[in-house]
């Protein structure tokens, strides 16, 4: 009988002794889980991406290219919002001469502010778009008028020039 009783004693001893084991084994786990690795790098600030998507995708942007020889359309606020600055490539000189016709005035029309900017003519420096014969490959640009800074970034405007109209374009 003694004999049995070590042996029982023996066997509850181990079953303890495993049993301690694992609930210790899971508390570090578990802590291990809760605390920070202590070789952790500290957060990198985020860098701005210079990446601009597409502004027309698919359609309207083949539309440009197609109907009218150019693309890279962007309309921007500038001198604090005085000015709306419009610029485009030329792809095909030939589409694109319309654009540059210095008998058509341009008109930037911004239907949320109820408004229907020109491009100025100054005394000193003339209209403030260019003219010419376009060539392909170049920029061209004009800049509206925007006294009392009725169209703002985020407004979406329309561009007429002649038989051309860019609809729905973001001012940055």
């Amino acid at each position: 009988m003694y004999k049995q009783l070590t042996k029982i004693m023996k066997a509850l001893f181990l079953a303890g002794l495993l049993a301690s084991s694992m609930m210790i084994s899971t508390a570090f786990a578990q802590s291990a889980a809760k605390s920070p690795a202590p070789a952790a790098k500290p957060p990198v600030a985020a860098v701005p991406s210079r990446y601009q998507p597409s502004r027309f995708a698919g359609r309207a942007g083949k539309y440009y290219q197609l109907v009218w020889g150019v693309d890279s359309l962007s309309v921007k606020a500038v001198e604090s919002g005085e000015i709306i600055r419009f610029t485009y490539r030329v792809l095909d000189a030939e589409k694109a001469k319309m654009l540059n016709d210095k008998k058509l005035e341009p008109s930037l029309i911004d239907p949320q502010a109820g408004v229907s900017l020109v491009v100025p003519s100054l005394e000193q420096v003339g209209i403030l778009r260019q003219g010419g014969t376009p060539e392909a490959g170049k920029f061209y640009w004009m800049a509206f008028s925007n006294s009392g800074r009725r169209v703002k970034r985020g407004d979406h405007v329309d561009v007429v020039i002649g038989q051309f109209r860019a609809q729905g374009l973001v001012v940055d």
